[in-house]
Parts: structure tokens; sequence; C-alpha cells
């Protein structure tokens, strides 16, 4: 049964990177694609993703003030992948507050995406 994964940037370039990216893996699939985190929570709740690998500085950031974004995407029980191109503490802080379980820097995806996806689908 294939990792079935949800990806969530606001770039169209990133977004189109990792899915060539995951696209060399047989066991994963990306079931879609949210540009913003109002569209990530409902593609989470219509395709029950197991994974979404999710930037945590998308343009409707704002959003994140106004609604629990961990506890709607919770709801289905997805893993949480969070990436950006920072790793300060504001975006450390952001990534732990919509649950996730790791954040990658984008530089290093091509490298670490695959195996944070396949650890964040083991038991803890």
């Amino acid at each position: 049964m294939p990792i079935k994964v949800l990806l969530a940037d606001d770039s169209d370039v990133m977004r189109r990177a990792i899915r060539m990216l995951l696209r060399e893996h047989s066991q994963i699939e990306v079931v879609g694609e949210a540009i913003g985190f109002a569209q990530t929570i409902q593609m989470t709740n219509d395709l029950k993703p197991h994974v979404v690998v999710m930037d945590v500085h998308m343009r409707d950031e704002s959003a994140l003030q106004s609604m629990n974004v961990r506890s709607c995407l919770h709801r289905c029980s997805p893993r949480i992948v969070a990436i950006s191109l920072w790793d300060d503490d504001e975006t450390r802080e952001l990534a732990k507050n919509i649950g996730a379980v790791t954040l990658l820097d984008k530089a290093e995806l091509d490298v670490n995406l695959i195996p944070a996806i396949e650890n964040a689908l083991r038991p803890a």
C-alpha cells in the first residue's frame, strides 16, 4: 500500500520539485497539492493523506492565527513533515505548534525528505 502524501507549499516551483523527487519512489503517492493553510486543512479532510509535507511559511500565514491548524489537521491523523528555508526559533515554534514530527531545510530535501516521510510513519 503506498504512502499517501499531500504537498502544501505556496510555491509552484517547490511543489513541482518535491513532486518530481517523490515520483521516483514507488511506495509514495502524491494525492494532492495545496497552496495555503486553509486549503491544506480542507484537502487533508477530503483526501486523508498519511503524511502532509507542509511549508510553515505560506502566504496565508495569518490563517494560523484564526484557526487551530494542529487541531484541524489531526482530526484525520496525518503525520506532518514541516519544511522551510529558515531554521530559526520562530520557524521551529511554528512547526511545533502545527504538530510537525520534524522540520526540514528545503535546501536538503533531496537527501532528507524520503527518510523523514518514512520515519514519520514509524510508531513513536
